[in-house]
Formats: structure tokens, C-alpha cells, sequence
């Protein structure tokens, strides 16, 4: 498979099935973080906003969202319904995107890389 080389080209080169969930996923950033930046990193989206914010990538049975370390231990209770490493939690395809989570996360994040642009 040819890496894509925008965040349009990534989704469109995903499986049907994952396709919308990375719409919805992309959409939510995107409202948390009106002046997020887009680019393609390692391969997959990349989200920028004074510093790395998050990735996302799909993969056979679920989505992949990356948010920098330590986002994911400071939410341990948060995210403790989902399958979870350092930087990662996997959203599977078969359960609606939390939303609120989503969002709880990425706020964690932006505090965070406001927090050490100052």
C-alpha cells in the first residue's frame, strides 16, 4: 500500500469499515482543537498543536488513538474499559467512539504542551 500523504488520502485509503469511525474521530479533534495542525507522521495522522497531540491509525478490528505520555496513566480509571500501552488506546469497531473521553483526553493534551510551551 502507497503511504498516503495527506489526512483525506489516509482515510480514504482505509477499509470501509473504519472509514467513518476516522471521520467522527478526525471531527472530534478537530472541535477540541480548532487550530490543530494535520499532517502524515510514522505513516498515519498526526495531529499538531503546539507539539504533538495526537495520531490516529486504523487498524483490523479497531482504531488506533495516540496521545502523548502521560496522558493515557493520568486516566487510568478513565480508560480502563479499553485496551491501553504507554501512548495508545484502541477503539474497536463494534462499540460507538466515546466521545467524551475522546475529548477529556485531548484536553490532557493541550494543557499539557500549553503547559510546557510557557
Amino acid at each position: 500500500m502507497k503511504r498516503a500523504t495527506s489526512v483525506d488520502a489516509y482515510i480514504k485509503s482505509a477499509p470501509k469499515e473504519s472509514q467513518a469511525k476516522l471521520v467522527q474521530l478526525r471531527k472530534i479533534i478537530k472541535t477540541v482543537t480548532p487550530k490543530v495542525e494535520e499532517k502524515i507522521s510514522y505513516g498515519m495522522p498526526y495531529f499538531h498543536y503546539k507539539g504533538r497531540l495526537a495520531y490516529m491509525a486504523f487498524a483490523k478490528h479497531h482504531i488506533g488513538l495516540y496521545v502523548m505520555p502521560p496522558v493515557l496513566q493520568n486516566h487510568k480509571a478513565d480508560t480502563k474499559d479499553y485496551h491501553t500501552s504507554k501512548a495508545a488506546i484502541q477503539l474497536p469497531y463494534n462499540q460507538k467512539l466515546p466521545v467524551m473521553l475522546i475529548k477529556k483526553l485531548l484536553k490532557a493534551g493541550i494543557k499539557q504542551n500549553e503547559a510546557k510551551k510557557k
